[in-house]
């Protein structure tokens, strides 16, 4: 619970991966990729059931194994590779709705994202309700200046920059900018249907470098074992 909101985490993990067979479950700093969001769901006090939704029997044992409830096995139309996060995530209120209880607060963890501790979610929570946000996702700061990117005209080939700023701006002068990382998403559960697209979520909160690392490729395992091992 926070304040009066129930909490329900949500943590997709479709058994389907090309870039990385079997990524969810792929050994990440000596534990299953997995496993690194649901210990960080559940060292987060204002979580009140964590909820990995998966089509994968594998996956299903392993998420068991480290706490997680698995209440069902995902129908085949949440898992072929043209799913959507958001289709998983009513599909498990809804669940819960009609076999456990109602929840007044979804927050959705992609495993994708090990390196996203329980403090983390806990401080965004906190901040989503301290700041009477309706929805909230976290980012991560661009490490480099979208000020000096530039886009090729089509028919004239002339560069035209994103930003209007002079790129002879000092660097200590640029205001910073940040991308979505996918390790966090709140909303209301009463506010999500099929057309909420959770990466438009209105509120953001900053993660530290280097929480918010998402992994897609082998060299990002590599990354992400080597930083669990610093601690």
């Amino acid at each position: 619970m926070i304040g009066t909101h129930s909490v329900l985490a949500i943590i997709p993990a479709r058994g389907g991966s090309k870039g990385i067979p079997h990524k969810n479950i792929a050994l990440t700093g000596g534990k299953p990729l997995i496993a690194h969001t649901i210990e960080a769901a559940k060292n987060c006090p204002c979580i009140d059931k964590v909820l990995v939704s998966t089509d994968d029997k594998e996956i299903a044992q392993v998420s068991r194994a480290y706490g997680a409830d698995v209440p069902f096995l995902r129908p085949d139309y949440l898992s072929s590779d043209t799913a959507r996060s958001i289709d998983a995530v009513l599909h498990a209120i809804s669940f819960c709705a009609g076999h456990d209880r109602p929840y007044d607060i979804a927050v959705l963890l992609q495993p994708t994202s090990p390196l996203r501790t329980g403090e983390d979610i806990t401080h965004a929570l906190d901040y989503f309700m301290e700041h009477n946000c309706d929805s909230l996702l976290s980012l991560s700061e661009l490490e480099e200046h979208p000020i000096l990117t530039r886009q090729i005209d089509a028919e004239t080939k002339r560069l035209k920059p994103l930003l209007s700023m002079k790129s002879t701006v000092r660097r200590q002068d640029m205001p910073p900018y940040y991308h979505v990382n996918g390790a966090i998403y709140i909303n209301y559960c009463r506010d999500l249907t099929a057309d909420t697209s959770l990466n438009d979520n209105h509120y953001g909160y900053v993660l530290p470098f280097p929480h918010g690392l998402d992994i897609d490729t082998p060299q990002d395992l590599e990354l992400a074992s080597f930083y669990l091992s610093q601690g």
